[in-house]
């Protein structure tokens, strides 16, 4: 009999890119109901996962029992004993990213929400777990190991089937590089090289050192001496292209490219990434929405607060390095000047607010196309520029968003106990009340908080960058020597003409276009209110479009220093940069 639920997985067919799953139970009802999960916590989008998986069946005593599919990714069995039983089926692992499935000859990663079914009445019980790996490859897992494995491979026990699928695995050929924080052990493995051909580590001797210190960092904002598990596991995917990264209770999965690791940012971009990452043990982990509490794997559920959980740690995440003394603040104001002037060249912000932002991830960031940057804004960024003015305020009188953080890490994030965006807005409040009313305008609003007025406290100001050209109201790309519409703006003289995203530029004027600098006379400053007619081709069709390209736009927003400042403003700008009390 098998006292616990045990989720065996055989990775040996690499070539194949197949995951064998076997999951042996002794049930304790006549109906065994099951069911995969539709998406996994931290990427708010239904992946369907179900999609990957095949061959499913049930055997009880070497007999197969029939199946009735319930849901698309569900099914029911009905028991004739309780004798123990296993579920067989396998998966198809050809997906590189965060939060999905990928194996070949070079490494395995599995996401275990796309992997491990649920077994009904089971959620709260002890899971085990065993490996089969290729011969010479090693298991990264970020559970405690059993006491001994067996002859079907290395075992490992979950508290509960929460914890198992929050366990990404990696396998391979690699080796795992530890070091500790506080006292804790941490691993960092990686699957990839540099573009140099390098090991990752090897290539970088003071990676691990500074990632140390950047985890400490993350302590001091929590206002912790440790980090909130035992062990800590790092999986980095050093790959061509991509970018991002997906927390667990114990764990991050990194992916990011060689061409940007090369570049001048590209190692303090990485550090932020995994202050990002790190940071999310706390904060959307532990102290986590109420709408998570607990999560609910078939569906999605409206979550208001995102902007809180992800916009937040993307406003820290770029000080957190400053904080922890490796980088400079230069980089730093450069970094938030970016993001910045990515927020206020963004349309969709005068079209969706915060709290819609975060409302509607499930079916809108996730899900973007050529016209969503007409009509939304992703909660990470315009989530990260309100914590910045709220942090700036703070700090007006004489507290910061690190107190704020520290007082809800003990009021709920230490107790597992979900807030509602109620308690956030009181967490603000508390140390400066008319945030009660200001902070839910701030998340309703179409309209961008105080951002000058508050970068103005620590010396610092926001320039606008104009064209050199007229405007166009789109953007194009050439493809195999032909200009395409890439993007429109929703109220620029392209929409007003008729351009549509995907349509052919032909000519202008009955002068042929084929690369981008053949619009040079149609965005000529000196032909400043001129009709041009413009010929297309859209769904093989011809046609004439009038156009008059406008003034020209603001192309970029700088941020720099106020010319005349006193001692004080810089120090306060440099106790903010570097998180420290106001």
């Amino acid at each position: 009999r098998f006292p616990v639920p045990l989720l065996q997985l055989d990775l040996r067919a690499a070539n194949q890119h197949l995951v064998g799953v076997c999951l042996s139970h002794t049930p304790s009802h006549p109906t065994l109901r099951l069911s995969l999960p539709s998406w996994t916590p931290g990427s708010y989008l239904i992946r369907d996962y179900v999609r990957q998986l095949e061959g499913l069946r049930v055997n009880q005593r070497g007999i197969p029992l029939e199946l009735r599919r319930t849901s698309p990714s569900s099914w029911e069995v009905g028991l004739q004993n309780l004798e123990p039983l296993e579920i067989h089926y396998q998966l198809v692992a050809t997906e590189l990213s965060v939060r999905t499935c990928h194996l070949n000859a070079d490494h395995g990663f599995l996401a275990l929400a796309a992997v491990a079914v649920q077994i009904e009445g089971e959620r709260w019980k002890p899971h085990g777990l065993q490996l089969q790996v290729p011969e010479g490859w090693k298991p990264f897992v970020p559970l405690p190991e059993t006491a001994a494995g067996s002859k079907e491979g290395s075992g490992w026990i979950a508290e509960n089937y929460d914890q198992l699928i929050d366990t990404p695995i990696e396998v391979g050929p690699h080796d795992a590089h530890g070091f500790s924080v506080a006292g804790v052990p941490h691993r960092w493995v990686t699957w990839g090289q540099t573009l140099a051909g390098e090991s990752f580590i090897a290539a970088d001797p003071h990676w691990l050192s500074d990632v140390e210190r950047v985890c400490l960092a993350c302590c001091a904002l929590m206002g912790v001496e440790r980090p909130a598990g035992d062990h800590y596991l790092f999986v980095l995917h050093l790959s061509e292209n991509g970018y991002g990264g997906l927390e667990h209770d114990s764990s991050t999965v990194l992916h990011y490219s060689r061409k940007a690791l090369a570049k001048a940012d590209g190692r303090r971009k990485l550090l932020q990434l995994v202050a990002h990452e790190y940071l999310h043990q706390w904060n959307v982990r532990r102290l986590r929405p109420a709408e998570l509490t607990p999560y609910r794997y078939g569906d999605p559920v409206v979550i208001p607060t995102l902007w809180f959980a992800e916009g937040v740690t993307s406003y820290v995440d770029q000080l957190l390095p400053y904080a922890a003394g490796v980088t400079t603040a230069e980089s730093v104001l450069g970094d938030l000047g970016a993001d910045l002037s990515r927020y206020l060249l963004s349309p969709g912000r005068a079209v969706q607010s915060l709290l819609e932002s975060s409302q509607e991830s499930w079916v809108k960031l996730y899900k973007s196309d050529a016209y969503s940057p007409n009509s939304q804004i992703s909660y990470y960024l315009k989530g990260a520029v309100l914590a910045l003015v709220l942090d700036l305020l703070l700090r007006r009188h004489g507290a910061s968003l690190t107190q704020v953080l520290q007082n809800l890490w003990q009021s709920h994030g230490r107790w597992g106990k979900g807030y509602h965006e109620s308690d956030l807005v009181q967490a603000f409040a508390h140390f400066h009340a008319p945030l009660s009313t200001l902070l839910p305008q701030w998340l309703r609003s179409k309209e961008d908080p105080p951002l000058h007025e508050y970068l103005a406290d620590v010396g610092l100001e926001l320039t606008p960058e104009t064209e050199n050209h007229l405007d166009l109201g789109a953007s194009v790309e050439v493809r195999s020597g032909q200009l395409w519409v890439q993007r429109v703006n929703r109220h620029g003289q392209a929409s007003k003409a008729g351009l549509m995203v995907g349509d052919e530029l032909i000519a202008i004027d009955a002068e042929r276009l084929r690369h981008q600098d053949d619009l040079v006379s149609l965005l000529d400053l000196k032909r400043s209110g001129q009709q041009r007619q413009l010929l297309i081709a859209r769904d093989g069709l011809m046609r004439s479009l009038t156009l008059t390209p406008s003034s020209p736009s603001i192309r970029a927003w700088t941020l720099g220093l106020v010319a005349a400042q006193s001692e004080q403003t810089t120090a306060q700008r440099d106790r903010w940069l570097s998180l420290q009390p106001a």
